[in-house]
């Protein structure tokens, strides 16, 4: 992958519905070789698929947040199979640095964000966390998590 392959991504990361015409533009290629491009990102696997993101899938959880964990010990592989079972959580990720976990929530209401974070506070293991809300999605490239 080159330098024209990322800027045909990153336009079409702004604009999956984006005609040639206009990506070859953007990107200063011809349609041809825009076309050939395309086509072979979508064949090699780097682009496996175009969406659609509807406002109506961002609703199904409307209150969104991160949360960071601090883990003491060596109880991750524990908290990650509890984690696992809440339904609030959308996602984790592994990282370096102060945190240990980052988890994604996502809730119908302030309220119910609130009970989730008191029992994943309460996980045995959990040392120190810290929650950051979500105010708005400017852009994403992910799937809404259902």
């Amino acid at each position: 992958m080159d330098s024209y392959d990322t800027k045909i991504i990153a336009e079409l990361r702004r604009d999956a519905r984006m005609s040639l015409s206009s990506l070859s533009a953007a990107v200063g290629l011809s349609r041809v070789t825009v076309r050939t491009r395309l086509n072979r990102l979508i064949s090699d696997g780097t682009i496996v698929g175009f969406t659609t993101i509807l406002a109506d899938d961002m609703q199904d959880h409307p209150v969104r947040g991160l949360m960071m964990l601090g883990i003491e010990g060596r109880g991750t592989d524990r908290i990650l199979r509890s984690l696992g079972g809440f339904t609030a959580v959308q996602a984790i990720h592994t990282t370096n640095g102060k945190w240990d976990l980052i988890v994604e929530l996502g809730t119908e209401t302030l309220e119910v964000l609130d009970g989730v974070l008191a029992k994943i506070r309460r996980l045995e293991g959990v040392a120190t966390s810290e929650t950051n809300l979500l105010l708005a999605t400017r852009m994403t490239t992910q799937l809404p998590r259902r």
